[in-house]
């Protein structure tokens, strides 16, 4: 099976379990009056929508290059991360601003209605489909080297911490009674503000790529390790690096004794491209300049 459609497989049993969680949740939330269900629902609904971006997106940084994409469209995935990224702001921002409305009511003296069981249930349910939904979608991600893939693992995951808030506040509410009801939407806050921080995350990573930042410091060492410890290849300098969706981007300047002929020196360069591609992956984008030691 390709990548392209490993990366569906995995989509797509993701989408169905949204569907189901969402709908459940959504009646949960109405039938059992609880704010922090409905929330909890509207995270749902967004981890639907950014399945629906991962496969669009997807199919688009599977092509190769072209003309107009000399280095492919693997930027699409990444792109992809970012607006599953902003779709988790928003679902966000939605829940904290509705459970401060409701703390809000509350503290000005209204009576918020106490949720129902079936909204606890619908909670505890989504916890454990949720968190199988992680762990399966993350592994796949990780074994893809799909940055999208796993953005949308941790959406899961955050679906399954947010469904753990609304249970801790629509058990409290039920338990401890009706003085008891704002910590529903409390809950619904809390939820919210975990939620922002997992977007903040996969914002700032898909942001990096798209603004052409460097491979960490360690891995760029790892790439002088490897020129260098070619015979005769000294003072690799002028290395840029960057991601490019699931794969990376290599240049870099080369020094070889000068005395060397032009196929010595060819195959020498080819058999470093050849170490590097072995060990970042097959399509690594290489580009070496060799020049001669002073």
């Amino acid at each position: 099976m390709t990548r392209e459609k490993e990366i569906y497989k995995v989509t797509l049993l993701g989408s169905a379990g949204n569907i189901a969680l969402l709908t459940f949740k959504f009646i949960a939330g109405i039938v059992g009056h609880s704010s922090a269900m409905i929330a909890d629902a509207v995270h749902s609904l967004s981890d639907f929508v950014t399945d629906l971006i991962v496969l669009a997106f997807v199919s688009i940084s599977a092509k190769p290059q072209d003309a107009s994409h000399d280095y492919g469209h693997g930027k699409f995935e990444t792109l992809a991360t970012f607006f599953i990224g902003l779709a988790l702001v928003a679902a966000a921002t939605g829940i904290i601003v509705s459970g401060s409305l409701k703390l809000t009511d509350w503290l000005h003296g209204a009576q918020l209605e106490a949720p129902g069981k079936l909204a606890l249930w619908a909670a505890l349910v989504s916890i454990a489909v949720k968190e199988i939904l992680y762990q399966y979608t993350y592994w796949k991600g990780k074994k893809l080297d799909s940055k999208a893939v796993m953005a949308n693992a941790w959406h899961h995951r955050s679906d399954a911490l947010s469904s753990i808030g609304a249970a801790v506040g629509i058990g409290g509410a039920i338990l401890l009674g009706d003085r008891w009801t704002v910590l529903d939407p409390i809950a619904s806050i809390v939820v919210g503000a975990m939620l922002l921080k997992v977007a903040w995350e996969l914002l700032k990573t898909s942001i990096g790529e798209l603004t052409e930042q460097s491979l960490p410091d360690e891995t760029e060492q790892e790439i002088e390790q490897i020129i260098t410890s070619f015979p005769g290849v000294t003072e690799p300098h002028n290395l840029r690096t960057r991601r490019i969706g699931s794969r990376i981007a290599i240049e870099a300047h080369i020094r070889m004794d000068g005395n060397l002929t032009l196929y010595e020196a060819h195959e020498r360069t080819s058999a470093i491209e050849q170490k590097l591609k072995e060990t970042f992956g097959t399509e690594t984008h290489v580009t070496l300049h060799t020049e001669p030691k002073h």
